[in-house]
């Protein structure tokens, strides 16, 4: 059976979030900012009309976001997330194949449904998808997820395709690659694109045609297999189960600069609590954990010291790892800096099954499970941070705490934010 893929990907997604609980924004300008509310991350149509870059600074527009009555919101992602998984679950509806790309994005297998009108099937999908989210969607439809993509890119774009093109058969395949920049095909990033253009390919057509020898030499395997998805030939199957992560990252920008290793040691707190919670989601251990701090790279002053713990026993526990990063901070820290981002890496990733004992392992391993399963379970019933831990400080004023000044409620997270109709 030939391969079929449907590329579903949601239309300016953080911005359509907010819109499903305030219709008043539809028609005007809408943009989503990043953390401490400091670039444009997400922009409706009309402020993309009004020549609203992406990932521009807030303060570098102020005036035409106040002239155009632009509005701006900052990230929710709690709200986000929440929505996220109301469009992936509506879309298993369809196929139970389905590789959840990113927050906005998902595959779908539609080899079995080769037989049916597949244009009219993802209108289904899309219409389906809004009526019951009120996510806006759009849907490329073809024989790999490389031609998927441009289809994709092209239903955004076409007034005729209305959000939805099937680009299964080679009817119109030569047209659609001809009108998509090279730079836009999914894996070219910007230096490729660059190496691609000087040698005369500018769009997906024409590095579908490329000479495969050149293509290898710059690009190796990776380019190769680009080019056989483009020719049609599947090489990236579905992956249901994604890779298990190599590190998890947890760090923030400060709003404002910190001074005092007690807000420091705070704010490392809260960032071992996140990246704890996501090794037990994975039941995940880590074996070796790094904390650093930074100063303003742009000062003369500037400062940047990390330190790497090996952990005695690969651990998940919370107030385990709290101590051993806060005794690694203390060890870098450096009086009198004015600190603008600090951050922490678990990495030596193993199952959290298969975990060697220590003989002179002081932590009661099997307390320490239960412990940590409760307070997952609270949060994930009250809501996250429900139950915290006293190093991460109490108060929403502490300045290590990202900044979130302009935004909506929790209309799907949180009792205490639904939407009110009057």
């Amino acid at each position: 059976m030939a391969s079929l893929f449907a590329l579903v990907d949601c239309n300016n997604f953080y911005v359509s979030c907010e819109r499903v609980f305030n219709p008043g924004l539809e028609g005007k300008p809408v943009i989503v900012l990043s953390n401490n509310d400091g670039c444009a991350v997400a922009r409706s149509n009309e402020a993309k009309a009004l020549g609203i870059k992406m990932a521009v600074p807030l303060f570098k527009i102020k005036e035409l976001v106040e002239r155009h009555n632009v509005q701006v919101f900052s990230s929710n992602y709690a709200l986000y997330g929440d929505m996220s998984q109301r469009v992936m679950q509506t879309l298993t509806r369809f196929t139970p194949d389905l590789e959840i790309y990113s927050i906005d994005e998902a595959f779908l297998d539609l080899a079995a449904h080769q037989h049916l009108n597949l244009t009219e099937y993802g209108r289904d999908i899309k219409n389906r998808v809004e009526k019951w989210t009120g996510i806006p969607v759009s849907v490329g439809i073809a024989g790999t997820k490389t031609l998927a993509k441009i289809a994709n890119h092209l239903a955004k774009k076409s007034a005729k395709a209305d959000g939805v093109l099937d680009l299964s058969t080679a009817r119109y395949q030569d047209l659609a690659l001809a009108a998509v920049a090279v730079g836009e095909v999914w894996g070219v990033g910007r230096k490729y694109a660059e190496f691609l253009k000087a040698q005369g390919i500018l769009n997906a057509l024409q590095l579908r045609d490329a000479d495969e020898s050149m293509i290898k030499k710059k690009m190796g395997i990776v380019g190769l297999r680009l080019l056989s998805e483009l020719r049609g030939v599947s090489c990236y199957p579905l992956e249901q189960s994604p890779p298990k992560r190599q590190s998890i990252t947890v760090s923030r920008t400060f709003k404002r600069a910190i001074l005092t290793l007690d807000e420091l040691l705070e704010a490392v707190a809260a960032y071992v609590s996140t990246g704890a919670e996501k090794l037990r989601q994975e039941n995940s251990v880590a074996g070796v954990l790094l904390v650093y701090v930074m100063t303003n790279r742009f000062k003369d002053d500037y400062y940047y010291n990390s330190v790497t713990l090996k952990l005695p026993v690969p651990s998940n526990d919370t107030p385990e790892l709290i101590h051993y990063a806060q005794q690694g901070l203390k060890n870098i820290y450096k009086k009198g800096g004015h600190y603008k981002k600090a951050g922490i890496l678990l990495q030596d990733l193993g199952s959290a099954d298969l975990v060697q004992a220590n003989f002179f392992d002081t932590v009661n391993r099997s307390r320490s499970k239960k412990l940590m399963q409760t307070v997952d379970a609270i949060n994930g019933e009250m809501g996250s941070g429900a139950i915290a831990y006293g190093a991460v400080g109490l108060g929403d004023k502490q300045n290590w705490k990202t900044a979130f000044k302009q935004r909506s409620r929790s209309y799907t997270t949180d009792w205490g934010e639904l939407l009110e109709v009057s």
